[in-house]
């Protein structure tokens, strides 16, 4: 199987998603892709100078990259609607520098603690902190620790916050919210040795990456996580042509996900649920009545992200809550 890279160079950058975009390279199922990204915000931070980071990432077309700094899009030879994109997370390696956000940017919890006023919707440019709002991190990603000017260190557990395709709309497609075909996700278990199964909804797939996050607790309560330029992301592509799936899930260390995207968390956690009970039924030969109550026993609900405007739950099935050998690939 063959080994690509793609640098995060001007014309491998985007900041939405569009069925519309040529892909900037096509591989066959099986292949391997060496990605390098920039942080969300383009490299945008005012603080950034002060570690001779270069401002913003020139050409950045503002009214057309409006979202999050994507790497792609990629096409994998073959990908029809209805099939699975299989993509295994193999390598990650962050940058040597991060940001994160204290109050002032405009969030729900920001609102109700007096900070910011909350917008009414999803994001419609990325924001990156200015003046006291932005705390910036030195990372080792040799020892996989970021520390900070206050003193604070942290162990770092790096994933990629957007990892998806365009749906088939016409127009452009914000990065912001999380989708059925991926997006920002910003869930903190894709980390490495994960496998992300997404359902293709165009030809091609046209897959990208970006939000590369050091460090981030489920909620992402303040807004961003730590967010990172990526040294190398390392990514396996397998193409599942009788896999159909409605929405994400995924095999990571801690266990199998399935998630659930809505504006309103009461509604998301329902799809999450439903979605577990739906793969527990295909794993163990259930009935939906008996999955969802052996569901009640070992399935762990997780807030995903509650800052995206459509916020996100998954459900957590760890390897070792049913001794059975079917639970994993």
């Amino acid at each position: 199987m063959a080994v690509h890279s793609l640098k995060a160079e001007p014309k491998n950058l985007h900041g939405f998603f569009s069925r519309d975009l040529s892909a900037v390279l096509t591989v066959d199922t099986g292949d391997t892709v060496r990605y390098e990204t920039l942080d969300a915000g383009w490299g945008a931070l005012q603080q950034a100078k002060t570690l001779g980071i270069p401002q913003d990432f020139a050409p950045r077309d503002r009214q057309r990259d409006f979202g999050h700094a994507l790497t792609g899009p990629l096409a994998v030879r073959g990908a029809e609607p209805g099939m699975t994109l299989e993509v295994r997370v193999n390598r990650i390696r962050t940058g040597t520098w991060g940001w994160s956000a204290g109050p002032g940017l405009p969030s729900q919890m920001d609102e109700r603690l007096g900070f910011a006023k909350a917008p009414s919707g999803p994001p419609a440019v990325i924001t990156v902190p200015t003046g006291d709002q932005a705390t910036m991190w030195s990372l080792d990603p040799n020892q996989g620790l970021a520390h900070n000017r206050l003193g604070q260190t942290l162990r770092m557990r790096p994933f990629m916050g957007v990892m998806g395709m365009p749906a088939n709309e016409p127009d452009v497609q914000t990065t912001f919210p999380p989708r059925f075909c991926g997006g920002n996700l910003d869930c903190k278990e894709l980390v490495e040795q994960s496998r992300l199964y997404l359902p293709i909804a165009v030809e091609g797939g046209l897959f990208s990456l970006g939000d590369g996050h050091a460090v981030q607790g489920d909620g992402e309560v303040a807004g961003p996580a730590l967010a990172c330029p990526m040294e190398l992301v390392e990514l396996e592509f397998h193409l599942h042509t009788r896999m159909q799936l409605s929405l994400p899930r995924a095999f990571t260390p801690a266990g199998w996900l399935t998630f659930g995207f809505h504006e309103d968390l009461n509604e998301a956690w329902v799809i999450a649920t439903r979605e577990m009970v739906q793969l527990m039924g295909e794993f163990y030969q259930l009935q939906p009545k008996e999955a969802l109550a052996l569901a009640s026993l070992v399935m762990d609900l997780r807030i995903t992200q509650v800052v995206n405007g459509v916020r996100g739950v998954h459900a957590l099935l760890a390897h070792d809550a049913i001794d059975d050998s079917k639970n994993g690939v």
